[in-house]
């Protein structure tokens, strides 16, 4: 049956502003913004700051800082070239209060911060930059019996998805004293204001965490890096929400050690492989296409010597960008940068310029105007 010429935009112009703008909420950011050249009416809904909170935003860029003697200092490099979207420092989360804060994990508009009181204990506290509101988490139970009292953690994720709820959780990984394989994780809720504890439950598995390695959220999953029953070979430790459910996954070649992100609604992992241990030959990007599967498969690969003769320096993966096949890559020297290369197109893009001594953590940050704290702890 065909349809008259005029049929598909009669049919548009039937639908409401509000049910374009529900349709837009279930995008990507990517599409959402390309719709802008659709039309004016669209364009004008898409830019109208009073639809921010209904509609998914793009990349505005990565949070990471410096340290040096007097403490940490926050930094952003932004995307667009433009200025922060929000002060790094957190000026509202009352420097008296917390001082000497590390940047723990961001997810879906939300920061992860770490500080120390006077008595060295730490605490945790969730914000929202874009709006200004944040939340300290409760001090984490001290387990028993209390020769359990001597478990360490060096790994903390956080879990959000406001398309599913308002509510985050917070994944604190135990390990076993002495040892240094996963025994289970801490969660905390903010839906109920409290943590529990769950075995992992993993009897034949032991996972060693690599320190400092981020967490990723992803399909109901949180990852994590590490390395499976002291051997070489490197695993993704993934755990649901719950604690319920644990999995691991095999990495490309084993001892290559990679980059973890969510993108375009699935789990990848990015990585410079060094074919004979003294010279980078190429980078790899690839992607958990199948939630329940245990096999990553290959998208993208490039040569690094074609990336080198673009910028002249050498680089390490350190992010991947949320809604395409572009990482980001780290290169030192004359100047740290940031730089960002689309895997697909085998093109190098915007290139930033970092404070000197900067961390090896980016932390890719995505605007949330929502008020998606405000019924933490039930409020």
């Amino acid at each position: 049956m065909e349809s008259h010429p005029g049929a598909t935009a009669d049919a548009a112009g039937l639908l409401t502003d509000d049910l374009i703008l529900e349709i837009f909420a279930r995008l990507p950011a990517s599409s959402v913004h390309r719709f802008k050249c659709v039309s004016v009416l669209w364009r004008d809904l898409i830019a109208d700051p009073t639809n921010r909170k209904k509609l998914p935003q793009e990349l505005a860029g990565f949070i990471y800082f410096t340290t040096d003697d007097s403490g940490h200092h926050h930094h952003f490099a932004s995307v667009s070239g433009g200025a922060p979207p929000f002060d790094p420092c957190l000026p509202y989360l009352q420097p008296d209060k917390y001082k000497d804060m590390t940047q723990v994990d961001a997810c879906n508009g939300l920061l992860l911060y770490r500080h120390y009181n006077s008595k060295d204990d730490s605490h945790l506290v969730v914000c929202n930059p874009a709006t200004g509101r944040c939340v300290e988490l409760p001090p984490q139970p001290k387990p028993q019996p209390p020769e359990l009292a001597k478990r360490y953690s060096c790994t903390t994720g956080l879990v959000f998805d406001p398309a599913v709820s308002s509510h985050f959780h917070v994944l604190h990984f135990d390990h076993a004293y002495l040892e240094t394989y996963v025994t289970g994780v801490n969660i905390y809720s903010s839906r109920t204001g409290a943590w529990i504890h769950r075995n992992s439950g993993m009897t034949k598995k032991e996972v060693t965490l690599f320190f400092g390695s981020r967490c990723v959220f992803v399909g109901g999953v949180l990852y994590v890096m590490g390395n499976l029953n002291y051997i070489d070979d490197y695993v993704l430790l993934g755990v649901d929400m719950e604690g319920k459910a644990w999995k691991t996954i095999t990495v490309p070649y084993g001892r290559g050690f990679g980059t973890i992100g969510s993108s375009q609604g699935c789990l990848h992992y990015a990585i410079a492989f060094p074919e004979d241990n003294k010279q980078i030959s190429r980078i790899e990007l690839w992607c958990l296409q199948d939630c329940d599967s245990k096999e990553l498969v290959l998208k993208h690969t490039s040569r690094y010597s074609e990336l080198m003769s673009m910028t002249g320096k050498k680089h390490s993966v350190v992010g991947i960008h949320p809604d395409c096949d572009t990482i980001f890559l780290l290169s030192r020297g004359c100047g740290d940068t940031l730089v960002a290369y689309d895997m697909r197109h085998k093109k190098v893009g915007c290139i930033f310029n970092l404070e000197k001594n900067s961390t090896k953590r980016f932390l890719a940050y995505v605007p949330l105007f929502s008020e998606s704290l405000a019924d933490a702890y039930g409020q």
